[in-house]
């Protein structure tokens, strides 16, 4: 209950019931109420009991209150909790995935994920905005006209076949090809950082060839919002802009996409810059080590009836372990073990490049081959701009 709870750009309270406005209007949002402000809307609904029995509810009409709340948050009872700046903190991480999945589900037409659906369009006859998206009704089925944020049979084949045939260094992504289904035309399975990975650095790439500029223009602001926010280092200037940006992006995504595009999730990052600014850089606050962790002490489960009992033993095994391999220097232990990519050292160098000083290592069951000529331009192009003995001339 720290944020005022926000509507839709195009919605409107009317008689505590939300009506739709074909009119999108540019507004920014809101200042966020502070702790005090919030206390004192709630101070009548402390000890208000939530239920469902209709003799013991009582019904609150927020018509008169002029506010959305419902009860007294039991954390207002901590001493501290009214003079916090920010008393929730949203995970940027799980925001980012659903946003992902919202906008890959509705771009590709993903049975099952897409928002674009036939009770969709209804709805958007029983509003009657958006005309040209109108089911067309040919005795008891429904013929659904193409969107412009739909892409056609022979784009999603080649963003399709561009996953499937994706490639990136070592420990940037998960292999995000074994998500892709080329038979059922579906993407099923991606993890948060595959989300990360898509929705920042391979969505507005695909975008802007393949989406008119009313759709992947906003679609590419979103992704730099998230990029700004995900920065080791954030600029108070640059979050200023994107917190500024976010309300316009989210007008113009709405006079695309339809209403039910945009769940909650969506319009959560309207915050984010704001939350950025007075917490700091996301690394310190979303969800992506408490995971790791988590799935970390997982795989010491044995004995699925009692799983923290395994946790345990296993903890402490491996405290042992740890322990005993900080005094054992003749055998390979976690601690003198070579790096995953180690390639065998660094050599003498005999007077050439020093990006040939490192020797390498073949994978294994690999086999030789030999590189076209446009494959050759490229490394050459690589040793060139990675060689320090080049950057003077580049420079």
């Amino acid at each position: 209950m720290g944020h005022r709870r926000y509507l839709p750009l195009n919605l409107k309270w009317r008689n505590d019931k939300v009506s739709f406005d074909n009119t999108v209007e540019h507004r920014l949002p809101p200042d966020m109420l502070s702790g005090d402000d919030i206390l004192d809307q709630v101070a009548d609904l402390d000890g208000l009991p939530l239920t469902k029995d209709l003799r013991k509810k009582i019904k609150i009409s927020h018509k008169k209150r002029g506010d959305n709340w419902n009860k007294k948050s039991i954390f207002f009872d901590l001493p501290y909790w009214k003079t916090l700046l920010l008393q929730h903190n949203l995970d940027v991480m799980q925001i980012e995935k659903n946003i992902c999945d919202n906008i890959l589900g509705t771009i590709l037409d993903i049975k099952g994920k897409t928002k674009d659906t036939l009770s969709t369009r209804l709805d958007l006859r029983e509003m009657n905005i958006r005309k040209e998206l109108h089911p067309i009704q040919n005795g008891d089925e429904y013929e659904l006209p193409a969107a412009s944020y739909t892409l056609s049979v022979e784009e999603k084949q080649k963003n399709f076949n561009f996953l499937k045939n994706l490639k990136v260094p070592d420990g940037f992504s998960s292999n995000i090809s074994h998500c892709v289904n080329l038979k059922d035309k579906k993407i099923s399975g991606l993890k948060s950082h595959d989300c990360h990975i898509i929705l920042q650095h391979l969505l507005p790439l695909a975008m802007r060839v393949m989406l008119c500029k009313s759709v992947s223009e906003p679609l590419i602001e979103l992704s730099i919002l998230f990029k700004v926010l995900g920065a080791k280092c954030l600029s108070i200037e640059k979050l200023e802009q994107i917190e500024a940006q976010i309300p316009k992006t989210l007008c113009k995504l709405e006079k695309v996409f339809p209403p039910a595009f945009f769940d909650v999730m969506v319009h959560l990052s309207i915050h984010l810059p704001n939350e950025a600014r007075i917490a700091g850089p996301v690394q310190y606050r979303w969800m992506y080590p408490i995971k790791r962790y988590l799935h970390f002490l997982k795989c010491f489960i044995g004995n699925m009836a009692h799983p923290e009992g395994s946790i345990v033993e296993g903890y402490l095994a491996l405290e042992c372990m740890t322990l005993c391999s900080r005094y054992l220097n003749t055998i390979k232990t976690k601690f003198n073990c070579p790096e995953r990519n180690y390639d065998g050292g660094v050599i003498e160098s005999d007077g050439g490049l020093t990006i040939f000083c490192e020797p390498g290592k073949s994978l294994k069951g690999s086999s030789p081959d030999k590189l076209d000529s446009h494959d050759l331009e490229e490394a050459h192009f690589y040793i060139l701009k990675n060689c320090d003995e080049i950057q003077p001339f580049l420079e």
